[in-house]
């Protein structure tokens, strides 16, 4: 499904708006991003100490986070840059066909990435469903 850059921004609006706000209220300096196609920074990201890791569907790196997590602040964070959460347009329109599923899956992708913020991992964001 190909989507306008608008219409994407749109239906992103619609999965934030789906989150709870618990979630939403406990974030702090961090913003949520939308890029066409992740490109050599955002792979080469996973690999970084400070980066928990991405959303994937199949090989699509579908969103990431990048930043450091709140368990890494316990000790002290002084960084007035904010976090981000990156959300890859081309990724979603290759591996969902509806509307619907784009905002399903772009909602599990930000949920995801909001776990990697609050210091969860992979394999326990997996096991949570996101």
């Amino acid at each position: 499904m190909k989507m306008s850059p608008e219409e994407f921004e749109q239906t992103v609006a619609e999965a934030l708006d789906l989150i709870p706000d618990r979630f939403i209220e406990a974030l702090d300096n961090i913003v949520v991003v939308v890029e066409d196609e992740p490109d050599e920074y955002h792979l080469g990201t996973l690999d970084d100490p400070y980066s928990l890791g991405g959303s994937f569907h199949d090989d699509e790196l579908l969103g990431l986070y990048d930043g450091v997590n709140l368990v890494e602040r316990a000790d002290g964070y002084e960084l007035d840059a904010p976090d981000v959460i990156t959300i890859f347009q081309g990724p979603h329109e290759r591996c969902f066909s509806t509307r619907r599923e784009m905002v399903d899956e772009i909602r599990k992708t930000v949920i995801h990435e909001i776990g990697h913020y609050f210091g969860i991992d992979d394999e326990r964001l997996h096991e949570m469903g996101y």
